[in-house]
């Protein structure tokens, strides 16, 4: 996300740009808490951009991605011959940002260990290499990210108090994405736009109704960066940029093919209903709980089918409000199975009902 720009027009967003504004030109470190996908790294972009250190070094490192031995080398490099393989002296990343910025990303899963010598450095703006016996002495400025509740995780044992309390000077606390529903349309048509231009096409059609109310109806548990993907996913799928986007691809791995994946007993969404001893329910119970009155035989089986999947298609719509992601989930369809059957008897757009 660090290729992103920070947008949004929401007081939560604009609370949080501000406060960063005000911290940029400071030297002391910060700590960065917020749910995957809100931008933490664009956050320490801006502390860095807006500082004095703007010409300097702005160096990253994701603490997950390496184990103990390997996350303290890269944080502090190493002398030749310190372990099996060190053929030459390694600079680390705290050398790499001297004079400029450091930033810590997922700050939560480092070791004791990693975090006594950070804490050294933040104190003393000292620290030795692995295998060194001369302290190195750096001018870096500390900002850390993580998604954990870090006093609760100190409570447990599993971080330093110590450190913590070096490292929160202040805090930001990053909104997740349900939080900001006035920057999701505007966020999405950034995206959109983007997306159109990669794909060569001369203009974005823009989303439909439909789309719109679902942009801002889901929950984004992957926040700004899942909205991304999502609207970029959708554009691209849809293949048609003459066409305002009607279908927004939240799941890719959506399929009635997906390995271990369980499909729904018909392709109308209905199933038996089902008592606590696990056996059919009788037909007077099914009727009541469906609505469902069964015709005089004979009958044309289609059509009635046809007929009891277009009543409860309307009425699971009128009871989720016209969110069609909320009708899917009470017929127990996917989102894409139930805009199907929407397509299927011409419920979309245009129709009498709103749906």
């Amino acid at each position: 996300m660090a290729t992103e720009s920070l947008l949004g027009v929401s007081n939560a967003f604009l609370e949080i740009v501000e406060q960063t504004s005000r911290l940029a030109p400071l030297r002391k470190p910060v700590l960065i808490i917020g749910e995957r996908g809100t931008g933490k790294e664009l956050i320490a972009h801006r502390l860095h951009y807006l500082s004095p250190r703007w010409d300097q070094s702005f160096v990253t490192i994701n603490c997950a991605t390496l184990s103990e031995s390997l996350l303290e080398t890269e944080l502090f490099g190493h002398e030749a011959g310190s372990f099996t393989g060190a053929a030459k002296r390694h600079q680390g990343r705290f050398e790499r940002a001297d004079g400029g910025t450091l930033f810590l990303d997922e700050l939560a899963t480092t070791s004791a260990r990693v975090q006594e010598k950070l804490l050294r450095v933040i104190e003393y703006g000292e620290f030795e290499r692995v295998g060194g016996a001369k302290a190195l002495c750096v001018d870096v400025r500390l900002v850390c990210a993580t998604n954990e509740d870090l006093p609760a995780l100190a409570e447990r044992g599993g971080f330093r108090h110590d450190l913590l309390d070096r490292l929160a000077f202040d805090v930001i606390t990053l909104p997740p994405l349900r939080e900001r529903r006035d920057d999701i349309l505007l966020l999405a048509e950034h995206f959109a736009h983007g997306m159109t231009r990669e794909l060569g096409y001369d203009l974005f059609a823009g989303f439909s109704r439909e789309a719109k109310a679902l942009l801002h109806d889901y929950d984004w548990p992957g926040n700004v960066r899942e909205l991304k993907n999502v609207i970029e996913r959708s554009i691209y799928r849809q293949a048609n940029p003459r066409l305002a986007l009607g279908e927004l691809v939240i799941n890719p791995f959506d399929s009635p093919w997906r390995p271990g994946a369980r499909r729904t007993a018909s392709t109308t969404g209905i199933e038996p209903v089902r008592g606590s001893t696990g056996q059919e329910a009788d037909t007077a119970d099914t009727n009541e709980a469906f609505s469902i009155s069964l015709p005089t035989l004979p009958c044309d089986l289609k059509t009635q089918v046809a007929s009891v999947e277009i009543d409860l298609l309307k009425q699971a719509m009128r009871q989720s409000q016209y969110n069609q992601r909320k009708a899917a989930q009470l017929l127990t369809l996917s989102y894409h199975q139930f805009r199907g059957m929407l397509r299927k008897y011409q419920l979309l757009d245009g129709d009498n009902d709103p749906v």
